[in-house]
């Protein structure tokens, strides 16, 4: 594999053609995940990706089991501030919405075309934009509470990002701080 992805870079590769595919699966404890991959070998991404969810606890779902509850946002992490003023520069720029993502951390949703200029008229008006992406998010999250559990999720999520062809993998857990810190990640 890895030398396959040394040729492909290269340029040494015949190149072949690349098609995008998402799978969709559960980890356990019913956390969904999405898993996008770009490949020349539709099969060998196939299996690695049923082999990496059935080896770690998960499994592998049918087309638009898990999709359905992900839709595409821009998402945008600020720094600091108070909640009025991330509110007013966030609204005026068009964003959605704002919500607290911790301490004095906020987070701004919105449409995903205008993820950037979202970013710039924070800045504009002087906050500190820790990130800014367009992303998958999900409608429904599942919290996650079990130690066991959480580190299970952990895994297939560094498992399958560890795959040549996986490009992103995006799912609806949410693991509390401390749950996060005691399962050592």
């Amino acid at each position: 594999a890895i030398d396959r992805a040394v040729k492909r870079g290269a340029g040494l590769s015949d190149g072949g053609t690349y098609e995008s595919i998402t799978y969709e699966g559960y980890a356990p404890g019913g956390v969904a995940m999405l898993v996008e991959v770009l490949t020349d070998n539709r099969n060998r991404s196939s299996a690695d990706v049923r082999s990496t969810f059935s080896k770690m606890g998960g499994s592998l779902a049918e087309p638009g089991a898990v999709s359905w509850q992900f839709s595409r946002r821009g998402v945008l992490l600020v720094n600091g501030s108070d909640e009025d003023t991330v509110m007013m520069a966030a609204l005026d720029a068009g964003a959605d919405d704002v919500a607290a993502d911790g301490d004095d951390v906020w987070r701004v949703t919105c449409d995903p075309s205008i993820v950037y200029d979202v970013r710039d008229a924070l800045q504009a008006a002087g906050l500190e934009v820790a990130s800014a992406e367009s992303t998958m998010v999900s409608s429904v999250t599942v919290e996650v509470t079990d130690t066991e559990d959480a580190r299970k999720i952990l895994r297939i999520m560094d498992a399958l990002e560890d795959l040549d062809d996986v490009q992103d993998v995006f799912s609806n857990f949410d693991i509390s701080d401390d749950l996060m810190e005691a399962v050592g990640a």
